[in-house]
């Protein structure tokens, strides 16, 4: 581990001392949700409840939705024990890829409590994972709207990360377009491939909508 990450997780810690943690659940890897938002702010609502990332101008593409623990085959963990209101600290930390202190605290409260992690080791270990991950220019320089297979879709991602195993991204869509982009690590951060449990989007070709 990098220097840089001792002192945050150091100094987010601190923040965080007081946390009551619950066990770990049983679970074999983790899955980072990587949300397309141009969809998300198309839903009802989301626009105006969420103008960091929905507001014209703000130029948004893929944001964190969260780190989920995930089983190789059945149901996955979630909602594990209490989770009471993270720090200021915390949401600070991470609120600049995850633009919704109610999105982080949900995410804490559904997925962060299954891993045994405390709260400023479980949001460390969600930035690690961005971090790790580049975005493909298909996406960073999006100006249009585009069609595309799922598959090409992860083999875009695939080309841009090189080093990360076969498997490891799959797509996922609603009504016909991309919402998200799943990306699975092993427990010690590593990127692994994806197994079925972790979803993928079926359509054939599905819309990819630009940020706005």
């Amino acid at each position: 581990m990098s220097t840089m990450w001792k002192l945050l997780i150091t100094g987010l810690a601190i923040a965080g001392a007081t946390a009551v943690l619950a066990a770990p659940a049983q679970f074999d890897y983790y899955v980072l949700s990587l949300s397309w938002a141009p969809e998300f702010c198309t839903q009802p609502g989301a626009a105006a409840a969420n103008g960091a990332e929905c507001a014209t101008g703000k130029d948004v593409g893929f944001v964190v939705h969260g780190l989920w623990p995930q089983n190789n085959a059945g149901k996955s963990p979630e909602s594990c024990g209490p989770a009471g209101r993270l720090s200021k600290a915390v949401i600070d930390f991470i609120l600049p890829y995850m633009p919704n202190a109610g999105l982080i605290q949900h995410e804490w409260a559904t997925h962060g409590t299954c891993t045994g992690l405390t709260p400023s080791n479980y949001f460390a270990n969600v930035l690690q994972v961005r971090s790790a991950v580049q975005f493909p220019v298909q996406f960073t320089a999006a100006q249009e709207k585009a069609m595309e297979s799922p598959g090409l879709i992860e083999s875009q991602f695939a080309r841009s990360n090189p080093s990360f195993p076969d498997g490891a991204f799959r797509s996922a869509c609603r009504n016909g377009a991309l919402t998200e982009v799943r990306v699975c690590f092993n427990k010690d951060l590593s990127p692994r491939a994806c197994t079925a449990s972790a979803g993928e989007c079926t359509t054939s070709s599905i819309a990819i909508l630009p940020p706005r």
